[in-house]
């Protein structure tokens, strides 16, 4: 092999172990869960009353995204040892050996106080209180306290999901409203039958990790109890902004179709008790949280061009 051949293999090498790193990092953040909270961060922005430079906009989703991101960091520093042992995580990039543990919180924790200082700093110290809130539930109150003692960590737990778009808002008001205490509401009234669902079909697998998941406590009948229950008190928080005057005839009518149908798919997992009914509502509450806010942020859009 000639000199030049072995240095175009050398490079090559190393970039794609650079490459590699990166994507590991990457997947530290939990890309999935982060692209869920900066759109329900957006449209907390967008819908709410004011104005907001656009690079200012875009700083503050920049600064949720981070965020999010470095708190999920956290999250598999500290859960390491049960990702390990779950089917759904044990690729993930610490127990696979791929990030060390120190390098994943090092990672987590710069990537926090980076976000929340630049928040105060380029939009308000409302929006940066709000972040902080919401990256310190996620890691203490949540993932270091909750999430292995109590069936009701995903209940409790769910908060820390909920605040971006509670954030979004206070980036353009710089206070806290009623208003976005109902988008805060809707999210923390979603999470737990959408986990849930997920649980009904995944239990033997927290069970494995030893994770105090509903069905693996109180069993799979009380879990669809609880789904069919959590899922009529969403109904009407999820419609409340129609009434609220800052969504429309369009939302009005949509929020009450797509509640009314995860309603139905909640009782026929309450009904068949199998686990393709399970599957099903977990794969519709994705879809239904994304609709709910695409038609907040679609009627917020149409208003700013008219």
């Amino acid at each position: 092999m000639s000199d030049t051949s072995l240095v175009k293999d050398t490079i090559e090498t190393r970039v794609t172990s650079d490459l590699t790193r990166v994507s590991d990092y990457f997947a530290l953040l939990k890309p999935r869960v982060m692209s869920l909270v900066v759109f329900t961060g957006l449209v907390g922005l967008a819908v709410a009353p004011g104005h907001i430079h656009p690079v200012l906009a875009f700083t503050a989703l920049l600064c949720i995204a981070v965020g999010a991101g470095a708190s999920g960091a956290i999250n598999m520093w500290y859960d390491a040892d049960i990702d390990a042992v779950m089917e759904r995580t044990k690729e993930r990039p610490i127990p696979s050996g791929r990030v060390s543990a120190n390098e994943a919180l090092a990672f987590g924790t710069v990537l926090s106080a980076a976000s929340v200082v630049l928040m105060g700093l380029a939009i308000n110290y409302v929006a940066a209180a709000l972040l902080a809130l919401t990256i310190g539930f996620y890691v203490f109150v949540y993932t270091m306290w909750l999430k292995r003692r109590t069936p009701q960590n995903i209940v409790i737990g769910g908060a820390a999901g909920a605040f971006p778009p509670m954030i979004g808002w206070a980036a353009v008001t710089g206070d806290v409203s009623a208003e976005s205490l109902v988008l805060f509401a809707i999210i923390f009234m979603w999470t737990p039958p959408h986990f849930w669902a997920l649980s009904l079909w995944r239990d033997i697998d927290y069970a494995k990790a030893g994770v105090p998941m509903l069905p693996v406590v109180a069993g799979r009948d009380v879990t669809r109890r609880q789904i069919v229950l959590y899922s009529a008190l969403l109904f009407p928080v999820a419609v409340m902004p129609y009434f609220l005057g800052y969504a429309g005839v369009v939302y009005g009518v949509g929020a009450t179709l797509l509640s009314g149908l995860f309603l139905l798919l909640s009782l026929k997992v309450w009904r068949s008790k199998d686990e393709a009914s399970a599957k099903q509502l977990f794969a519709y509450s994705l879809l239904y949280l994304f609709l709910l806010f695409a038609m907040l942020l679609g009627e917020s859009l149409v208003r700013t061009v008219i």
